[in-house]
């Protein structure tokens, strides 16, 4: 026996364990994933049994058709597992279509040394069979750009691409949520359907009824008239006349029985005068007083739209249990056509009470390092992928942004450093000058040229912020900060909020927006004001800074932008 000392029997058992192919928790199959991921590649599962299932990447027929092979993925990581199928096991013509479904046992095996693989399946049984037409497949196996596959939004997730950036957006979601909740924030649902306008610009999906109730209407008097007003008339005698029935009934003294068959008559009548006065009122077209839209007859009885921000209405939160964060959709109706706008987005958006503008620009800046450090400890092979295809340099950003300190400067150095890069040579499409809202060109310049690493500016003239943002004592600027990053610009825009009332109210009327529907957003500050602050994350923004994809319509499952709404 050997005098090596063994190790403890609960890490024999654990080493056991760890070589054993582990089934996906509510399926009876063996997530792809599990076997290729592995420090081995998967090697030391050889001889093990499993069950898989997937969608074939590409199958060809070997030895004059008498076995094929099959790339098998089932969306759990990017890489496929080779599959062996001998002819005899099943119908090889089924099977290597691309996009055909999979469900396939048998064992694993290492395969002969030169191979790229370090281990697949040799298949025993094929349990399901999902064909595919390859005449009328729209994913043909050549490669397909994303402009081509936005045309097929409801197959696209079959591609290696799109597969990986749901894999990745994802994680950034996960990670969101452990970001937050490890720091004790509350996790807030705000409303999609809103009467505020957050941003003050007026770039509001409208949510109404009125449109659909019109044509309803419309469709009943023409299938049913209106009564006229000779039918009004006659009904209304009829009313009258039976009421004098029962009148003369009782005053007559006659039988109960007799004064309630009159009684049940006149409520008939009543009834149908009350339907035709309901109906004789029915007028086509959208209801209107003093020549505008009469809303208090849509559904909400006032304008309602979808929310473009749930950050006033977080905040209601914040100014209650402190810290809290709301991560949803939102919606903004701008008629852009650009690789950085959509109409549907998802925002991330804490709120801290008792911080300012300092604290928020710290968690802002932790949050960003937080995401990419994610990214590389739980989706290196996706990132892999994405810099092999798209953007060689995406990972190395994720590693600078993670271990780099943000640089601060206030926007009037910014705008210094622009004027000074003028002067030196640089061209921009846009003039700078203090006052302007930094454009795109000017923040990539400030990140990717100038500190070549993230960049927070703050400090911004008032004209160009929102109202809820803190005046500075120079009554010029306000405690707005926008973390900028390379690739992108600008990945989140904060504040800290103006809690003092008067303050606040005079700056709701400067912009020219009514008091009235930010009444309860006043409230906040008349009861219990609070020093606080927030900021907010474009997730789609983040998605297209890590991977190095370009256009924004390809980094959301299902992109809305203008004349484009599938699904």
């Amino acid at each position: 026996m050997s005098d090596q000392p063994q190790p403890p029997a609960d890490q024999l058992a654990a080493a056991s364990l760890s070589d054993a192919v582990p089934k996906h928790d509510f399926s009876d199959r063996v997530p792809i994933r599990s076997i290729l991921a592995r420090p081995d590649g998967g090697s030391g599962l050889a001889g093990r049994r499993a069950r898989v299932g997937g969608w074939v990447k590409t199958g060809r027929k070997q030895g004059s058709g008498s076995f094929a092979f099959l790339e098998v993925n089932d969306g759990s990581c990017p890489m496929n597992l080779q599959v062996i199928v001998d002819s005899a096991v099943a119908d090889l013509g089924l099977l290597v279509p691309t996009g055909t479904c999979v469900a396939l046992e048998g064992v694993l095996k290492v395969p002969p040394e030169g191979t790229k693989q370090k281990i697949e399946l040799r298949v025993e049984e094929v349990v399901h069979v999902g064909p595919v037409d390859p005449a009328k497949y729209p994913l043909p196996k050549t490669k397909l750009t994303l402009e081509f596959l936005r045309d097929v939004v409801h197959l696209r997730p079959k591609t290696n691409t799109i597969s990986a950036v749901a894999r990745i957006r994802n994680a950034l979601a996960y990670a969101t949520h452990t970001f937050f909740q490890k720091h004790g924030f509350l996790y807030i649902h705000t409303p999609i359907i809103t009467t505020s306008d957050c941003e003050g610009a007026g770039e509001m999906f409208q949510v109404t009824t009125l449109i659909s109730e019109a044509e309803r209407v419309e469709k009943e008097l023409i299938k049913n008239p209106p009564p006229s007003e000779a039918e009004i008339e006659a009904a209304k005698l009829l009313v009258k006349e039976k009421g004098e029935v029962v009148a003369q009934l009782k005053s007559a003294k006659a039988s109960k029985a007799d004064i309630t068959a009159s009684v049940a008559v006149l409520t008939k009548a009543k009834e149908n005068l009350s339907r035709l006065e309901e109906r004789f009122k029915l007028k086509p077209g959208i209801p209107q007083k003093d020549g505008k839209i009469d809303y208090d007859h849509d559904f909400f009885a006032r304008q309602a739209f979808l929310t473009v921000s749930g950050q006033l209405q977080v905040e209601t939160y914040a100014c209650a249990v402190s810290s809290v964060y709301t991560f949803g959709p939102t919606f903004r109706a701008e008629n852009s056509h650009t690789s950085r706008h959509l109409a549907e987005f998802w925002m991330v958006e804490p709120e801290i009470a008792f911080a300012d503008l300092k604290d928020d620009m710290n968690c802002a800046e932790a949050y960003v390092k937080f995401l990419c450090n994610w990214l590389l400890d739980n989706c290196l092979d996706d990132m892999d992928f994405m810099a092999k295809n798209f953007d060689k340099t995406c990972i190395d950003r994720l590693r600078t942004v993670a271990s780099t300190p943000f640089e601060r400067i206030s926007y009037t150095e910014a705008v210094e450093l622009l004027v000074e890069a003028v002067k030196g040579g640089k061209q921009f499409e846009n003039k700078v000058e203090w006052g302007i809202d930094l454009a795109s060109e000017h923040e990539r310049y400030l990140t990717e040229v100038k500190f070549q690493k993230p960049v927070i500016v703050y400090n911004y003239p008032k004209g160009i912020k929102a109202f809820y943002m803190r005046l500075n004592d120079d009554s010029k600027t306000v405690a707005a900060m926008d973390v900028l990053v390379p690739k992108v610009g600008e990945l989140i825009g904060g504040s800290q909020r103006e809690e003092r009332y008067e303050v606040i109210r005079d700056r709701i009327l400067e912009m020219g927006l009514p008091l009235d529907p930010y009444e309860w957003y006043l409230d906040l500050r008349r009861y219990g004001t609070v020093k606080h602050c927030g900021f907010g994350l474009g997730f789609e923004r983040m998605i297209l800074f890590a991977t190095g994809i370009d256009n924004i319509r390809d980094v959301i499952p299902f992109p809305r932008y203008p004349g484009r709404a599938d699904l």
